[in-house]
């Protein structure tokens, strides 16, 4: 039904429903499943995310042992401090951290567009949940418009930091989560087009470089980072701010980024913060090596 973000916001505006209605009815072509059967398996997607938040609140550890207990710290502030960047950011921080830290120690995560980027579509749908008090559907849909954005990607860039770095990881989930954002506030399919391209346009180029090669380090605070960036570009897009560089063209942009960046900064741990003295260290550390030689 639709190929890119241009067709999307077209087909929204033009039949006058939601961007998360075009994916659903896309879904229900596509697999040949009834209205009932597509929104039954998103619903219990919603499921997983949310009891992976409420383990991650509650403290987990890697069995590495490079992350875990973030989120529980980031609550505790909270509860004792005002907050420099707002309730809502920072809740949507810790829960982000949570999801991602639950995936550290092999819980079960729903990938949102991968394990990696897990954190920022439900880290801000839970965040913003508290103020904008959706109905249990509204969740749902909120998913089925991020996967809508996320859909357009994977088909015309690519949602791997293998193959273009954590751009087109996580950079791809907090546009997601942005766009998602902006329709669950009662935004425009046009604005969430807008906040998708803010967001990515913002995170051109972050490389993906995972400490040992495991997605923790800086893997999951890069999901805090990308939830507050789709928060403030959801912000932006729904004051009127509009990106001078149309959304599909974004994601064109960071594909070609992708395509010529090195491999040493594709999930390869062969450069970025893998490959500093600590990040050897730790990886020495976690794989039981001796780096004498080194």
């Amino acid at each position: 039904m639709f190929r890119n973000v241009a067709e999307l916001v077209e087909l929204a505006e033009s039949e006058n429903i939601q961007i998360s209605e075009v994916m659903i009815r896309q879904e229900m072509e596509v697999k040949q499943l009834t209205r009932e059967q597509v929104v039954g398996q998103m619903e219990k997607n919603l499921d997983v995310m949310e009891k992976a938040i409420e383990d991650g609140l509650k403290g987990v550890q890697s069995h590495s042992g490079l992350t875990g207990g973030d989120a529980v710290l980031i609550q505790n502030y909270m509860k004792n401090h005002t907050p420099l960047s707002g309730h809502l950011l920072m809740d949507a921080v810790s829960k982000a951290v949570a999801t991602n830290e639950v995936n550290a120690a092999m819980g079960t995560i729903c990938a949102t567009p991968t394990a990696g980027s897990a954190g920022c579509v439900p880290g801000t749908l839970f965040a913003v949940k508290n103020q904008l008090n959706p109905t249990r559907e509204q969740m749902v849909n909120y998913l089925f418009t991020s996967g809508a954005f996320g859909f357009v990607v994977a088909n015309n860039a690519s949602i791997s930091g293998a193959a273009g770095g954590c751009q087109a990881e996580v950079g791809s989930a907090a546009g997601m989560a942005s766009a998602a954002i902006v329709e669950m506030a009662g935004g425009t399919p046009s604005q969430s087009a807008q906040a998708m391209a803010i967001t990515l346009k913002n995170m051109l180029g972050l490389i993906c470089d995972p400490v040992a090669g495991l997605v923790e380090v800086p893997c999951v605070k890069r999901n805090a980072m990308g939830a507050s960036n789709a928060i403030t570009a959801a912000d932006m897009a729904l004051a009127g701010v509009t990106s001078r560089i149309p959304c599909d063209e974004v994601i064109d942009a960071m594909y070609k980024v992708g395509q010529r960046m090195p491999s040493a900064f594709r999930e390869t741990a062969q450069g970025g913060l893998a490959a500093t003295p600590t990040g050897r260290e730790l990886e020495a550390k976690v794989y039981g090596i001796s780096l004498e030689k080194e």
